[in-house]
């Protein structure tokens, strides 16, 4: 009898679903229920046609979001690996970059977001050249100063976490506080930093919803001119639950993602 209870208890537990599904499926749930509740103005039929219709423009407006974020990242860590490092110094870079990272984690986004796009220009001239400065652009510049502040952070403590022994054994021999930084802790904190910084990028990806606010033509912004457009309840129900499981469908994997590596590091 025992022997059938573990088995069937093993049995339930193969079947047990990853937390990211139940959640997807809380989302579809409350969603469904919202649009059954909904004022109608037509059929459901009708509803669901005209979200087909619209689900080109919703997919072109996420792949602004997913752009947005991506070079946000990028630009982000490459200016946060750069004041992270120099953070670390006693001397007056040192102190700006910590001001920096202060300043620019402390801020609210959208602030920043308001600031990159009207204080920039939107052409930009140089050398007789006149070349466009997008607002996209913009927004991604934005964005990218909370990241680099944030990665600064997570590249300043996965450098503490090496323990002090390696600066003392490699100052022995004769490297500079440079050379130990680049060729000895970096590379360690690589896989120590990957974790954190895949964290910074989901959450800047959920970030990009605000771009919407300075008329960036993104997932969100589309959601709400389909809403206007179309002008029915289910319709706006429907189009909203679908932005946030976009959204979750997205960022989720990469939530998973960190918490299998944060899993491996412990155990390696």
């Amino acid at each position: 009898m025992a022997t059938d209870s573990a088995a069937a208890a093993g049995k339930f537990a193969v079947m047990r679903l990853p937390p990211g599904v139940y959640g997807v499926l809380g989302v579809l749930v409350a969603g469904a229920l919202l649009w059954s509740l909904a004022p109608e103005a037509g059929s459901r039929r009708e509803t669901l046609a005209r979200f087909v219709e619209w689900a080109p423009a919703l997919a072109h407006g996420f792949a602004m979001n997913v752009l947005i974020s991506i070079g946000a990242i990028f630009i982000g860590t490459v200016i946060g690996l750069l004041a992270g490092a120099l953070a670390m110094s006693t001397s007056l870079a040192g102190r700006l970059a910590r001001l920096w990272i202060v300043a620019f984690r402390n801020a609210p986004w959208l602030v920043l977001i308001y600031f990159t796009t009207y204080v920039f220009p939107f052409e930009i001239h140089a050398f007789g050249i006149t070349a466009p400065f997008p607002d996209w652009l913009k927004v991604t510049l934005g964005l990218a100063l909370p990241a680099s502040a944030n990665i600064a952070e997570v590249f300043r403590g996965a450098v503490a976490s090496i323990p002090s022994a390696q600066w003392e054994a490699a100052a022995s021999l004769a490297f500079s506080r440079w050379q130990i930084l680049g060729k000895i802790v970096v590379p360690q904190c690589v896989r120590r930093m990957l974790p954190p910084w895949m964290n910074v990028y989901a959450i800047i990806t959920m970030g990009t919803a605000l771009s919407s606010l300075v008329g960036i033509h993104d997932l969100l912004d589309t959601a709400q001119i389909a809403s206007s457009t179309v002008a029915r309840g289910s319709f706006t129900v429907l189009t909203y639950v679908a932005t946030l499981v976009i959204f979750f469908a997205y960022c989720y994997p990469i939530s998973w993602l960190t918490r299998s590596f944060e899993k491996r590091l412990r155990t390696a």
